[in-house]
């Protein structure tokens, strides 16, 4: 009797305990269902909150600029901080999972009036794009005094304000908190421009007919910025600093005239930098003389200056030219070449030699081009 009794306690016990985790399991459940409703409602709360507009009965027209490169991540702060969407990481995310992107540079009146889609819609097609004041295209390969001069004729600064502004050394420590990437170089003495290679070549808006001169130069090195940090893996991995890719980009940019050239000239430079040669390039005597005539003379190949790559070995002080992204992408993607030396031919052509006799019978050959080129160009 004893151990049947002992039994039947052991079988309540167990009811109790199955009963007791059942109501254990249902309560947890229940938690989390409610738990789950609570997110799912927070989620669609925020969706919603952030997928419509600010404020549907505000149609004020609110200026919003999207500089050139732009990712959805600086789009989506910029129109949080102007009041046109609530979370500029929302849209950053919204955009990615979307799939939405190719937004259209410009100047754009948009309302807090307008849903996420609609801004969405309208910076991909350029719609509401308002019509800038003023334009301002740096071409491929300007220096640092054409740029000055160009700024000079669209917004009435003179010449030497503009370079003055460049090389202001308070500003250009702005420039560089303010854009890291910035080489420490630019601060070197000896350049004859600090930001020379940095004030990217492309077309840039403004609202207004005159814009502050920091607000022109800040735009060009902003753009540069977003360029290089494309790029930034590559130039780490190159072995050179960004500083002496820019450089060399430089002179690509100068001395190729078509695309296929490019990675070429690149091949070229590189061969004679790894066996100790002089670059000879004609560009860096004219940048270094400060005199832009297309033909180099044998006695200009003597102009000391740290510019002159006839004089002095390796990757000279500085860049000389706005480079585009191509001529930087060539430097950091060369063809391999087994040439040493090239000469390029007025009509754009480049003949790539191996030799010094080779390349001199080229020289000797086509040198009367430049000339006469030179001379139909002034005429």
């Amino acid at each position: 009797m004893l151990h049947l009794q002992s039994s039947g306690n052991y079988i309540n016990e167990n009811k109790s305990k199955k009963r007791t985790k059942t109501i254990v399991l249902s309560i947890l459940f229940l938690f989390l269902a409610l738990f789950i409703a609570a997110a799912i409602g927070a989620y669609f709360y925020y969706y919603n909150k952030n997928i419509g507009p600010i404020d549907s009965a505000n149609n004020e027209k609110i200026t919003v600029e999207i500089p050139i490169g732009s990712s959805s991540s600086k789009i989506g702060q910029e129109l949080e901080n102007k009041g046109l969407i609530n979370n500029g990481d929302f849209f950053r995310i919204y955009t990615r999972v979307k799939g939405e992107g190719n937004f259209q540079a410009g100047i754009y009146e948009l309302t807090p009036s307008m849903n996420l889609t609609e801004i969405i819609s309208a910076l991909k097609d350029g719609k509401m794009f308002k019509k800038p004041a003023l334009t301002i295209t740096i071409p491929e390969g300007y220096n640092v005094p054409q740029i000055a001069k160009l700024i000079s004729q669209k917004t009435g600064y003179s010449e030497a304000d503009i370079i003055k502004k460049m090389a202001d050394k308070a500003y250009l420590q702005q420039l560089k908190d303010k854009y890291p990437i910035l080489p420490d170089d630019i601060m070197k003495a000896g350049l004859y421009y600090p930001l020379e290679g940095f004030l990217f070549p492309a077309t840039y808006d403004f609202d207004v007919k005159k814009p502050e001169l920091s607000n022109v130069i800040d735009k060009m090195v902003e753009q540069s910025s977003v360029v290089l940090t494309k790029h930034e893996k590559d130039i780490k991995n190159s072995g050179y600093s960004l500083f002496q890719i820019i450089t060399l980009s430089s002179l690509i940019e100068e001395e190729s005239q078509l695309e296929e050239d490019r990675k070429k000239i690149a091949g070229v430079f590189y061969n004679r930098l790894s066996k100790d040669m002089k670059l000879d390039s004609d560009p860096t005597v004219k940048y270094a003389r400060k005199n832009f005539d297309v033909q180099v003379l044998y006695e200009h190949l003597k102009y000391d200056s740290k510019y002159n790559t006839y004089l002095y070995k390796g990757i000279p002080i500085g860049p000389i030219t706005s480079p585009g992204e191509k001529a930087i992408e060539a430097a950091l993607q060369p063809v391999k070449m087994d040439e040493l030396f090239f000469y390029a031919r007025p009509n754009g052509e480049v003949i790539y030699t191996k030799t010094l006799s080779e390349h001199n019978a080229v020289y000797k050959k086509y040198r009367d081009e430049w000339k006469v080129w030179q001379e139909k160009d002034n005429n």
